[in-house]
């Protein structure tokens, strides 16, 4: 089983619209409303495979109420930790060339003792999980203290943690030793202080999270694919899409493919690329099925030639 913890969670609603103008009133050619958040969306992919998962989030008001529905409807197993704050919106603007405008809310600020809570509940549900993965921002209220604490109480207990988030929250899971973190090109600039500009620059800036703590590092790089940096070497790939429709959630998409075909090696790396090709081509936030996927355009290279440019 694999244990999603998301701290911030949100309602997310995807706009379809021809072209976005601002000041003008626009028509939304579709819509969807989905629980959101990036652990909830790992959750949701390996649902969606057939692959067991339990999501941790906290809850509150009748957003939060709507969120822990919309997961219902779903089927998607879950532990709702109660709060007083009112769970996140999200919006969605996504034009047919695939460009997305997102607007997020904060989120509710979590007492000390609702982070203590939540803790728990991750503790005590992490003793049967083969991975746990804590994943997104950090709701206003706990600081940092608190975060590295949880990580570090994981690592300590013998659980395998990953975690997908940015700042000072992803390098507290790379000091506490995580087992992999998967930042995207800019959280891996922002860790290292340097925007990537070659293949080469992101090599680089994986190894220097390894050698701070991290067992493995999964960058992934939009249009770019994806690098992975671990004991065993670097492997870098690729899965064009010819038609995106969406990229909300398709780093969360590419992390639940890399767990769920082992978490190590070529195999893994093509299967996280091919699940996140597939959720690029399907709107709003929704997760991709073993009918959505297509390994076949997935390309992954060893030792990867390090002067490769990145697009822009």
């Amino acid at each position: 089983m694999i244990l999603t913890v998301t701290l911030n969670p949100s309602v997310d609603r995807a706009l379809e619209v021809d072209v976005l103008v601002r000041g003008e009133v626009l028509r939304a050619a579709d819509s969807h409303i989905d629980p959101g958040g990036k652990g909830v969306n790992v959750s949701r992919a390996l649902l969606a495979n057939g692959i067991r998962s339990t999501a941790v989030v906290p809850t509150g008001g009748a957003e939060g109420d709507q969120l822990v529905d919309l997961l219902n409807a779903e089927g998607v197993d879950m532990l709702a930790v109660p709060i007083a704050g009112r769970t996140r919106s999200n919006i969605t603007l996504a034009e047919p060339d695939g460009t997305v405008t997102k607007i997020n809310e904060a989120g509710p600020a979590l007492s000390d003792t609702e982070f203590a809570q939540v803790s728990k509940a991750v503790l005590d549900a992490a003793s049967t999980a083969d991975w746990v993965v804590v994943c997104g921002s950090l709701p206003p209220g706990p600081g940092i203290a608190a975060f590295t604490e949880l990580c570090e109480r994981l690592v300590g207990s013998g659980s395998r943690l990953a975690v997908d988030s940015s700042g000072a929250a992803l390098l507290a899971g790379v000091a506490a030793g995580a087992a992999l973190v998967k930042p995207n090109r800019e959280e891996l600039a922002e860790a290292v202080g340097r925007e990537p500009a070659t293949l080469g620059d992101v090599i680089e800036a994986c190894h220097r999270l390894r050698a701070a703590g991290a067992g493995a590092v999964l960058a992934s790089l939009g249009a770019d694919g994806a690098v992975l940096v671990d004991a065993d070497g670097v492997l870098a790939g690729v899965s064009p899409v010819s038609v995106p429709r969406s990229t909300v959630g398709a780093g969360d998409a590419l992390l639940a493919g890399f767990l769920a075909a082992g978490a190590r090696g070529s195999a893994a790396l093509t299967e996280g690329l091919a699940w996140g090709a597939a959720a690029v081509s399907l709107p709003g936030s929704r997760m991709p099925g073993p009918a959505d996927l297509d390994r076949t355009h997935v390309s992954v290279t060893p030792d990867p030639d390090p002067s490769r440019p990145l697009h822009s």
